[in-house]
């Protein structure tokens, strides 16, 4: 008899909801990480992430979204934490940009509520920006942000609190599946299990090398400035989070001031032409000036009241697909081992659905939700024969 129902490896804002979905169906639940909690050394980190509802990116994401609310919510009242902050969301650009125009379907398509700004009105009503002729903005009333590593920590802790397992600072070496069950080996010991569910975050290249999952892994950088004027008018009452399509094609986004004067406002860019390809090994950890200048160069052009003292930043990992949307799916050569990986810099706020949809599909065969555009096979990913990392 196995010990486990099923093994999670990763224990990231993916792997910790899985956790918890899997062990709150009463799963005998084993996690496994390489880092500590709600490490720095992934994806997962970095204090916020935005939430949105008229999702530029494709419609078929809005009900998972509607969804992934109240499962946030849900996570709020059982782990006694503060998750989300709602103050609005402003998707900025020109009027047939993928932001505002994407974001426009989906709300109508699901009837979303929503109000189109013109430039003026958006300056009037959050003067802190200073936009271009020719830019409108579709402001998204229940837009917001996720606190990252609160997340993750409230997740592994309810999980824990359910019966769940969870081994932190042991690295997987290897993994195998056979229609008996799975075996990993980790820098300790070796596990079994009736069923594997891998989320990998930046490490999917590696731990799932066999599978040829065309995924690359992007260098991404957070940073934090003081407002030249103080954060008054960043403050969350104020002003929202945002996506601004600028016409060279890069996509800065950003944040209230959430976390008082001296931690100052958040931006980073969601896209942007140039990439810089690496691996969680090889990645430049350090925020070079470089970065700090690139993302000035942004903040002059639409919120010049932010381009005041750098306070400090971090890098993170995107971990991407061709097409930008998700990997969730059964494993192409075992049907015990399912893989949710890929999530290319915008599936943060997923991870409350993501964990309810892999926990269907690890004990149902399939989800409630629609995740046709995330299926593993669309690449034309082939078979293998084993497993490893």
């Amino acid at each position: 008899m196995n010990t486990y129902d099923v093994i999670v490896l990763g224990l990231g804002g993916m792997g910790s909801s899985v956790a918890y979905h899997l062990a709150r169906r009463g799963e005998r639940v084993l996690g496994l990480e390489r880092f500590t909690p709600a490490h720095d050394r992934g994806s997962s980190h970095g204090q916020t992430r935005v939430i949105r509802q008229c999702y530029f990116e494709h419609p078929s994401y809005v009900p998972l979204l509607l969804r992934a609310y109240d499962l946030w919510h849900e996570l709020e009242s059982e782990a006694g934490d503060k998750l989300l902050l709602l103050p609005g969301g402003l998707m900025l650009g020109a009027e047939d940009s993928e932001v505002v125009s994407g974001s426009l379907k989906s709300a109508r398509q699901y009837s979303l509520p929503y109000a189109m700004l013109d430039r003026g009105e958006i300056q009037r009503r959050f003067p802190a920006f200073e936009l271009p002729q020719g830019t409108v903005g579709l402001l998204e009333p229940f837009a917001g942000l996720v606190r990252t590593e609160g997340a993750v920590l409230a997740h592994l802790r309810c999980a824990a609190a359910r019966g769940a397992a969870l081994q932190f600072e042991e690295p997987v070496l290897s993994w195998t599946a056979t229609s008996a069950g799975v075996s990993v080996t980790t820098t300790r010991r070796s596990y079994q299990a009736d069923r594997l569910v891998i989320t990998p975050g930046p490490w999917a290249p590696e731990l799932l090398r066999d599978m040829d999952i065309p995924v690359s892994v992007e260098r991404q950088v957070l940073l934090w400035f003081q407002p030249k004027g103080g954060i008054d008018q960043f403050r969350p009452e104020r002003f929202p989070v945002y996506i601004w399509h600028e016409a060279t094609h890069r996509q800065p986004y950003g944040f209230p001031a959430v976390d008082g004067e001296e931690d100052g406002v958040k931006i980073a860019f969601f896209r942007k032409p140039e990439t810089e390809v690496c691996t969680p090994e090889t990645i430049d950890r350090r925020v070079r000036q470089d970065d700090i200048e690139t993302m000035r160069a942004s903040i002059r052009r639409f919120l010049p009241s932010l381009d005041g003292k750098f306070l400090r930043g971090t890098t993170c990992m995107y971990t991407v697909t061709p097409d930008l949307n998700f990997v969730i799916g059964e494993h192409p050569m075992y049907a015990n081992v399912l893989v949710a990986c890929g999530f290319s810099g915008h599936g943060f706020k997923f991870c409350s659905v993501v964990g309810d949809v892999v926990a269907d599909c690890v004990i149902q065969g399939q989800s409630r939700l629609d995740i046709t555009l995330f299926d593993p096979k669309r690449f034309g990913t082939g078979p293998v024969m084993k497993g490893g990392a």
